[in-house]
């Protein structure tokens, strides 16, 4: 069985990491070719400004699937397998799926989804920082439960603001548009519309959060070893 599972998680991982490669190779190919501006009567046709971010974010995707790896070898972190395929799976669906796919502007609300599902990740990555910081395999009984959780809770939505933060520097600087304050034909967004996206994201990063946050309270109280399975550890 756990080679099974350990098989799976190896699958997964090495696709994504190649549809991303892929998808690198693919994007700069079309940079070249893509208009530097829209064309008249045609706002579907991506530009080279989209092909910018998209190329940002493989970038970035690639270099996320392998920091694990990095991490294990250096400080011989463990990442349980079914928070890795998580990770590889959310990298799939942010970036080849959103991106490449376009996904942000076909499926209604896919970035809510995504934001949701990585706030709830965050907030166990706040479970592991915890025990991490202590040199433990498990959470620390020392600690009062409440604290735990509201430490895990902060900390899921600070590394969500961090993110926010560089959207909004990388869209100044290279004149992308991740924060959604325009349209697909690129249409600038005004007032509280373009603020939206940046707001719906904080707070599902929030729901997200919590919702992991208060599974992790009931796992700790009544010791059912749920937040336990998501734990990295160092390996000793």
């Amino acid at each position: 069985m756990r080679m099974e599972k350990l098989n799976w998680e190896w699958l997964i991982c090495r696709f994504v990491f190649l549809v991303l490669v892929l998808s690198t190779l693919s994007v700069i190919i079309m940079i070249i070719k893509a208009p530097s501006g829209s064309v008249p009567g045609d706002s579907e046709i991506r530009v080279k400004s989209d092909y910018s971010l998209m190329l940002l974010q493989c970038i970035l995707g690639i270099i996320a699937m392998l920091l694990p790896g990095l991490l294990e070898h250096r400080i011989h972190l463990v990442i349980p397998s079914r928070m890795m395929v998580m990770y590889a799976l959310f990298l799939f669906a942010a970036i080849y799926l959103g991106e490449v796919k376009n996904f942000y502007f076909k499926v209604p609300n896919w970035d809510m989804i995504l934001h949701a599902f990585s706030g709830g990740m965050l907030g166990a990555l706040g479970f592991s920082f915890i025990v991490l910081l202590n040199n433990t395999d498990r959470v620390p009984v020392n600690m009062s439960p409440l604290f735990i959780v509201v430490f895990s809770f902060c900390f899921a939505v600070a590394l969500g603001a961090i993110w926010e933060i560089y959207e909004y520097t990388f869209d100044g600087l290279l004149h992308l548009n991740m924060q959604k304050f325009a349209l697909e034909n690129g249409t600038g967004l005004i007032g509280r519309e373009a603020l939206a996206d940046t707001m719906q994201d904080i707070i599902v990063d929030c729901i997200g959060a919590l919702f992991t946050s208060v599974l992790g309270y009931i796992s700790l109280i009544h010791k059912k070893g749920w937040i336990e399975r998501l734990l990295l550890k160092i390996k000793k």
